[in-house]
């Protein structure tokens, strides 16, 4: 998920393991297709969708952790961290025994919910899948604590070496599975043991290395609201992130089958990393937010911010939306067949729906600098919902564009009232920013695209001959941008940061 949450990025525990990072994802998302087929992958993808739903029930814990051990540690209060380690263990396990309830209620009623779409055979492995993904979470969800733990002690190459350990051993014996005949149900084992075998370690790291004790001195009600008011908005945007994108797969599977449900999450899957590369340059920039916020920055000043940062993303982004427009549907082809043409539409569909937000980055700088998270997580929750339920609706007559449309039509919605909430209540001056964001950028980038077309008409259909349009439409994009659609700034920027990176 790539809207914006506060504090540190919130990683859903089940979507985070079960479901690929983005090196899993474009590696070995073909092979898994290949080898379970469009339907059973569809199934796996539709159990990791519907049991996401139960997993946003940790209320950002993670989070609030982090931010609490490092303030406990600051204060060199060891006392009050042990009593605040050993209070979220006891709301985690609350948690844990709420999560193993609903799921056992929702195990006995996916009959009920699947049962119009699913075969006999699917819904009995669906069943299986179902009730090891809510095992799993009951564990993963307190589990994930003695890596917030380690973050919070600034220790943070340990987990991550773990992680990388782990992506490693995970790609090969996913690998080695499915070569050796193994399903579905086979993937979700695998990924709950190594799951387990991450908590082990990271707990091992955090008691022994790190001595973190919990001890509950005394159950402090005001400690148990504190820990709540802070994570509760983090809470709402995971519940933002499943509506936004895992509902749809939900649906679909309820109504349709489960190989359309697969090409949909290969589609949301490709449009959702689009993000990934505008998220890591805005990301930096936070800490310049809170301290124009500290400084009582004029909505003038934190305009001509939002506009550079909007620019850097905004030349960033067009290059691959363009390149994703003329040369995505021989991608998507080339990488996972011709049953997932349909998914090139759904991924442009979110990467243009995507552009406006995460040009628009600076503006939720501002927003988590200036703590106001209510105006926009009731906007987000309200037109994303009754978005995704007009999509539910359009499903039948219209399939997978039916259902995201009316979710990116919700999301569209909600731009628009933040972009009145950023101009009216933030001062920063929209009408200014998109006319400097577009200033150059936007005609150069047709004139790009026209030269793209030709290029596009290469002949050829394989790697090579799309490796080759890709490489000319890189150097056309960077060479006209850098000669027509640059400012004299960005382009002192490119010549300061080349020697650099020498």
């Amino acid at each position: 998920m790539f809207l914006y949450e506060p504090a540190k990025k919130r990683c859903n525990p089940l979507l985070c393991n079960h479901l690929p990072d983005q090196y899993h994802f474009l590696v070995l998302t073909p092979f898994i297709i290949r080898s379970l087929g469009d339907a059973e992958y569809g199934l796996y993808m539709l159990i990791g969708a519907f049991v996401g739903y139960v997993s946003v029930l940790d209320f950002g814990l993670n989070n609030t952790i982090v931010r609490f051990v490092a303030k406990y540690r600051a204060e060199e209060d060891k006392k009050g961290e042990e009593n605040f380690l050993a209070t979220t263990m006891w709301i985690y396990g609350i948690i844990s025994l709420v999560i193993g309830l609903i799921g056992v209620i929702l195990y006995f009623n996916l009959e009920t919910i699947f049962g119009d779409s699913l075969t006999v055979a699917e819904l009995s492995k669906a069943k299986i899948m179902f009730i090891i993904l809510i095992f799993n979470l009951v564990i993963t969800l307190p589990g994930g604590a003695f890596t917030a733990i380690c973050s919070g002690y600034e220790h943070f190459v340990f987990p991550r070496a773990i992680n990388i350990v782990r992506y490693v051993v995970r790609s090969i014996l996913v690998v080695a599975l499915l070569l050796w005949g193994g399903d579905a149900i086979g993937l979700v084992i695998l990924d709950t043991i190594m799951n387990i075998l991450v908590i082990v370690f990271n707990g091992y790291y955090a008691l022994r290395k790190l001595k973190v004790t919990f001890k509950l001195h005394s159950f402090n009600t005001p400690l148990v609201k504190q820990i709540f008011s802070y994570s509760i908005w983090i809470f709402v945007f995971a519940l933002v992130g499943q509506f936004q994108w895992n509902v749809g797969q939900i649906v679909l599977g309820a109504l349709t089958n489960t190989t359309l449900v697969a090409i949909y999450a290969v589609g949301i899957l490709l449009g959702t990393y689009y993000g990934a590369f505008s998220t890591a340059i805005s990301g930096v920039f936070l800490p310049r937010a809170t301290k124009m916020m500290v400084n009582q920055a004029t909505g003038h000043e934190l305009t001509e911010m939002m506009v550079r940062l909007g620019r850097i993303s905004f030349l960033v982004l067009l290059l691959i939306l363009g390149g994703f427009i003329l040369y995505g549907q021989q991608f998507v082809f080339l990488w996972v067949g011709e049953t997932y043409q349909e998914a090139w539409l759904i991924a442009l569909i979110i990467m243009i729906a995507y552009t406006t937000p995460l040009v628009q980055a600076f503006g939720n700088l501002t927003l988590e600098a200036k703590s106001l998270f209510s105006f926009k997580a009731i906007t987000y929750i309200s037109c994303i919902g009754l978005g995704t339920l007009a999509g539910a609706f359009l499903v039948q007559p219209y399939g997978m564009l039916g259902m995201i449309s009316g979710t990116t039509t919700g999301w569209m919605i909600s731009l628009v009232i933040m972009n009145v909430y950023y101009h009216k209540v933030i001062r920063l001056n929209i009408p200014y920013f998109f006319k400097n964001l577009f200033s150059k950028t936007l005609p150069t980038f047709v004139l790009i695209m026209f030269v793209g077309y030709f290029i596009h008409q290469i002949p050829g259909s394989g790697w090579f001959n799309l490796g080759l349009k890709i490489t000319f439409f890189a150097i056309t994009y960077i060479t006209l941008m850098y000669l027509l659609g640059m400012r004299q700034t960005e382009k002192e920027l490119i010549k300061n940061t080349i020697p650099k990176l020498k």
